[in-house]
């Protein structure tokens, strides 16, 4: 199989090897990019890709305001000790801010942090640190006024959940809502922001428990009303009873305080990523047979 030029730069990309190494892995093993890989790695010119295929789900979120913009990003890195370097935080705080220009992860990653392109920012941390990281993630809210709140901060702007609020009104109120985010975990704003397809799931679900009690679909219909109601309320943000007054819900406490919440952002570091779950005793044992 001919080895073209679009072969070897997506293999040097994957791996991190020379130009001249990664077209002899792809000649020496007929263009099969998998097996070039391997290849790579037999000779020990693949460090990189080994990196890169390490789970990274530790890491943090950083947070930036410009007016009534603001930006949160996640940056992971495998280990939280990395998470607590300097340079580390230093350099997701220049994402964070390089986000406010843009709108998209993607358009995030070929923005420019100290005259280089985030990528390439990322790629040298990984060469200098010795450990995968990625930039997971990035949103977005605006409005009249944004403010925000971050949980077990490890620094100015970031840790481990970070949140946006935009709203109208008192900033101070707005803090609180972004407190109650953070531990609430709404999955949006009101009921017109949900999924339909999560609240259908829902409804179906709902359906099947009623109808194990072998109660008529009349009293079944019934029963579905509210307990629907009763997810939506849980799910939305404007629903939820506000944890600084359980009493009012957080629509209502919105109102009480002048105040109309148009968005919100919510990330926390790790959100959905598979960790893998390592077997001490077989690393130890590994290690002792060298």
């Amino acid at each position: 199989m001919a080895v073209t030029a679009a072969m070897v730069k997506e293999l040097r990309d994957s791996t991190g090897a020379g130009m001249m190494d990664a077209k002899k892995a792809l000649t020496e093993t007929d263009g099969d990019m998998d097996a070039a890989v391997d290849w790579l790695r037999t000779k020990g010119l693949a460090k990189a890709a080994k990196k890169s295929g390490r789970t990274a789900a530790e890491g943090l979120v950083a947070v930036a305001i410009d007016g009534g913009k603001g930006v949160a990003v996640e940056v992971n890195s495998e280990t939280d000790f990395v998470a607590k370097n300097n340079e580390f935080q230093a350099m997701v705080t220049g994402i964070a801010n390089a986000g406010l220009g843009v709108d998209s992860v993607d358009a995030l990653a070929q923005a420019p942090v100290n005259g280089k392109p985030v990528a390439d920012v990322l790629t040298d941390a990984i060469a200098k640190i010795g450990e995968n990281m990625t930039l997971r993630r990035m949103a977005k809210v605006e409005g009249e006024k944004v403010v925000s709140y971050v949980h077990n901060a490890a620094a100015e702007n970031m840790g481990k959940i970070g949140v946006l609020v935009a709203l109208t009104g008192d900033e101070s109120f707005g803090k609180q809502v972004a407190m109650h985010i953070a531990a609430a975990n709404p999955a949006a704003l009101g009921e017109d922001d949900l999924d339909p397809a999560v609240v259908e799931k829902e409804r179906q679900i709902q359906m099947d428990i009623a109808r194990e009690s072998g109660k008529p679909e009349a009293v079944i219909e019934k029963m579905i009303v509210g307990r629907m109601k009763k997810f939506i309320a849980e799910s939305t943000l404007l629903g939820q009873a506000f944890v600084i007054n359980p009493d009012l819900t957080v629509e209502e406490a919105a109102k009480e305080a002048g105040s109309t919440i148009t968005g919100f952002v919510r990330l926390e570091v790790g959100e959905g990523i598979e960790r893998e779950e390592s077997d001490f005793a077989a690393e130890v044992a590994a290690a002792a047979k060298g």
